[in-house]
């Protein structure tokens, strides 16, 4: 696989459906593959979501790299396409990957055949959830430096620093934990 993007943080998302009565050893194979990813260069993080998928555990991986090129070389590595091999066995349609630059897959439907992701009013709801403790929590962790340095405490650089810990905080730690622990609720309800 060849990624041709933009240089910037990539995320990688990988889906497996599991053979019935193999959840227990993917798991084990997943803790190997995971500890491997996080020894590579530029590996930012990685998410894992559990669910079912005709009958079949589903499992969804989101890897986040710093960059394409290094991204590419987990993707190009001999350790990745060996602990792929040694769980062919397992999986139940193979492995499917899907590569993004923009950086997000909070919202990505956890089944590979639904392709509608959660009502934007869900979306809405949980990333509110997320934002409104953090701009009353932020500025409030910030005051202590702003005193201590009242040029950073001007209306500009105070706000570029208060957004700054906002996004990353956001982007980095709380999203992916909440949407997870919304999972169930965000799923699209189904017409039967």
């Amino acid at each position: 696989m060849n990624i041709e993007l933009t240089d910037g943080v990539v995320t990688l998302l990988v889906r497996h459906r599991i053979k019935q009565g193999q959840d227990q050893a993917y798991e084990i194979w997943l803790r190997q593959i995971i500890a491997k990813a996080r020894s590579y260069p530029g590996h930012l993080g990685i998410d894992v979501v559990r669910g079912h998928s005709g009958g079949l555990g589903l499992f969804t991986s989101v890897l986040r790299f710093a960059s394409t090129e290094q991204l590419q070389n987990w993707l190009d590595s001999a350790d990745r396409r060996e602990l792929v091999q040694q769980a062919q066995h397992l999986l139940a349609d193979g492995d499917q990957t899907e590569i993004n630059a923009d950086r997000e897959f909070w919202f990505t439907p956890q089944d590979g055949a639904t392709p509608t992701p959660p009502p934007r009013w869900k979306q809405a709801c949980v990333t509110f959830l997320v934002i409104l403790p953090l701009s009353f929590l932020v500025p409030q962790l910030w005051k202590p430096v702003f005193a201590q340095l009242p040029w950073l405490g001007g209306y500009v650089p105070a706000t570029v620093l208060i957004t700054l810990s906002i996004v990353l905080l956001v982007v980095y730690v709380f999203m992916p934990r909440v949407t997870r622990l919304f999972s169930r609720w965000l799923q699209p309800r189904s017409a039967a």
